[in-house]
């Protein structure tokens, strides 16, 4: 068996790497590991993690969709928290994702001044929006884990999924 350390690993911006076989044990070490502020995303189904870097394509767009977004919510005069990709896990189910971009609106109250979420107890966010351009989003993730709307911007379009 030969062991890497993730230093030694290099995920060009526009790719994706996936690591088969990843218990959820070194699912956590390899989140503290890469740490807060980085620009890769992950996205962890029951053993598999991959970890995508974006371009800054898909991070243009993501800011100008979620601009536009937080202004039409402050137009409408409605309280949201915006927690950019903020990484939700649920160990229960074996499921962990970093969105590009999530509000708190309907649940906004009840996230209100939290400084760690735990979906075990915590609500997901009410509204996740994604950008592929050199991934893909994982909509049977967000689905399992309860988000309720999904925008995901695909081809110069954006579709919008609801439970």
């Amino acid at each position: 068996m030969v062991t890497l350390q993730l230093r030694q690993l290099d995920v060009p911006q526009g790719q994706r790497l996936l690591l088969h076989d990843v218990g959820w044990d070194e699912f956590e070490t390899i989140l503290e590991e890469l740490g807060n502020h980085r620009n890769s995303r992950i996205a962890y189904d029951d053993g598999v993690l991959e970890i995508m870097v974006p371009i800054s394509e898909h991070e243009d767009d993501k800011e100008i969709i979620g601009d536009l977004l937080k202004t039409l919510l402050e137009e409408l005069d409605i309280e949201f928290r915006a927690l950019g990709s903020t990484t939700f896990k649920y160990r229960k189910m074996l499921k962990g994702i970093e969105p590009d971009q999530c509000f708190y609106i309907q649940n906004e109250v009840v996230m209100r001044g939290k400084k760690r979420l735990d979906l075990e107890v915590d609500p997901p966010p009410d509204l996740v929006l994604e950008i592929d351009i050199t991934s893909r989003t994982h909509i049977e993730t967000y689905a399992a884990l309860g988000v309720p709307e999904l925008w995901r911007r695909l081809k110069n379009q954006i579709f919008i999924y609801r439970e």
